[in-house]
């Protein structure tokens, strides 16, 4: 990686944007980028160092796992092998949205993504330019609020380039983050659901169980 500098803040309609995001992605950079709920700074989660840097750059409790988004429900296995039939229809009743779910996580995980939890928080995005980076950057990008740790969430990338720009390589501008608030985080343990933080999608919206 190079030696770092202050962020470059490009608007979303740049020409070949996501791709140049992405190749900064696999070479180890960070990246801000607007999502459903608020603006993220992400990583490749196949780059533990990235993904390192990311507890650094926002001031981020070790014991805190970082989240990861992905660009379709293909990437749910791959990422947590033990889903199963009731959790893909719960999935699919909420995503793309603002729903993160904390499922045990696949092996090949770095542990700079679960922690010593064993486990990793799944969302699926409901943002074009979102998922289009995530995808090009291979279908899954570890991603977490682009703000300092305990601070307010960033929904415009103005605040996320005031709070990230000497730790992030690029924001992409796209504007006011459509829902401003964080993702509702639930984690599923047998076929119970625990709400661990409630955000876009009210405690009253969800099901107690898988089961209903």
């Amino acid at each position: 990686m190079s030696e770092q500098s202050e962020a470059e803040l490009v608007p979303a309609s740049t020409p070949g944007v996501v791709e140049r995001a992405a190749d900064l992605l696999r070479a180890g950079e960070l990246i801000v980028f607007p999502t459903d709920t608020v603006y993220g700074i992400a990583a490749a989660v196949d780059r533990p160092d990235a993904v390192a840097r990311l507890y650094v750059a926002k001031g981020r409790p070790l014991d805190r796992p970082i989240p990861v988004l992905i660009s379709g429900f293909e990437q749910v296995l791959r990422l947590a092998p033990h889903a199963d039939a009731r959790l893909e229809r719960l999935l699919r009743q909420y995503w793309p949205g603002g729903l993160t779910v904390v499922l045990e996580a696949a092996d090949w995980l770095p542990r700079e993504i679960v922690g010593d939890t064993g486990h990793v928080g799944l969302r699926f995005p409901d943002h074009p330019l979102a998922l289009a980076l995530i995808d090009a950057a291979g279908g899954a990008l570890a991603t977490t609020s682009a703000n300092r740790s305990g601070e307010p969430a960033a929904t415009n990338a103005r605040d996320a380039f005031a709070a990230l720009a000497q730790q992030a390589r690029l924001v992409i501008d796209d504007g006011p983050s459509p829902g401003g608030v964080n993702s509702t985080v639930i984690a599923v343990d047998s076929d119970r659901i625990t709400i661990l933080r409630e955000g876009s999608i009210s405690a009253g919206e969800l099901p107690e169980t898988l089961s209903r």
